[in-house]
């Protein structure tokens, strides 16, 4: 079943459009991703989906609902849930306090699901171990599964991410991805944002290819991996 199409949509900033003409869709099983190098509109397309920078033309539907036009939070609401780039946390709370923001908890009066928190601290349990820490004093890696982990607190139907290897060591970027294709084991749907195309196309199974704004590829991550003329001409591989 597919949960999310993106309908000939266009978005950009100012008088500029940076995406324009973009169609794809996501069934409620997908692992997919969005492939491109810098400034190829990838950041722009999700901001676009999770309602963050406005849609200029063309629909979004999400389980069979025009989102077109819906704010953020409603988007958050119906389950469509973002990772943003950079993480955003705030790094004087501590990974408690910001972990359950997603699910509008409260630590003091503990008004949150201890169930899922749990199930969220399994996933990651190198932040249970750090979860009365402030934020900020986490290494970036860290930081990227506190984001995860409040993102979760939303109990998301779509779960997309922006960059999440951005910035991370080897290792790390290796546990966030093993993550997340847990997670998708496990029933939740997938759109990832990323340059790490060896990673994304490992763990994927399905890619689109963004060039100025438009996607110029798409097929499994198998077929992008062996399609040469792909590897080189939009992969850099």
């Amino acid at each position: 079943m597919t949960i999310l199409q993106v309908n000939d949509v266009a978005c950009g900033y100012g008088d500029q459009d940076v995406v324009t003409g973009v169609t794809l869709n996501v069934d409620g099983t997908d692992f997919s991703c969005i492939l491109g190098s810098n400034n190829a509109g990838k950041s722009t397309l999700i901001n676009c989906i999770s309602g963050l920078v406005p849609a200029r033309g063309g629909a979004i539907v999400f389980q069979d609902e025009d989102i077109t036009g819906l704010a953020p939070f409603q988007r958050v609401r119906r389950g469509l849930v973002q990772v943003p780039e950079g993480r955003q946390l705030f790094p004087e709370m501590t990974v408690l306090e910001n972990v359950i923001m997603g699910g509008n908890g409260d630590s003091r009066s503990r008004a949150y699901d201890r169930a899922l928190l749990d199930d969220v601290y399994d996933l990651f349990p190198r932040i249970k171990e750090r979860s009365q820490q402030r934020a900020g004093s986490l290494s970036g890696g860290e930081q990227q599964m506190v984001a995860i982990a409040r993102a979760l607190m939303s109990r998301p139907t779509l779960l997309m991410l922006d960059e999440p290897s951005l910035g991370l060591a080897p290792l790390m970027v290796e546990a966030i991805f093993n993550a997340l294709s847990s997670l998708n084991g496990a029933g939740v749907p997938i759109l990832l944002v990323e340059q790490n195309l060896h990673m994304s196309l490992k763990h994927a199974r399905y890619a689109y290819v963004l060039e100025r704004g438009s996607i110029v590829i798409q097929g499994t991550s198998d077929e992008l991996s062996d399609n040469d003329d792909a590897r080189r001409a939009y992969l850099g591989l």
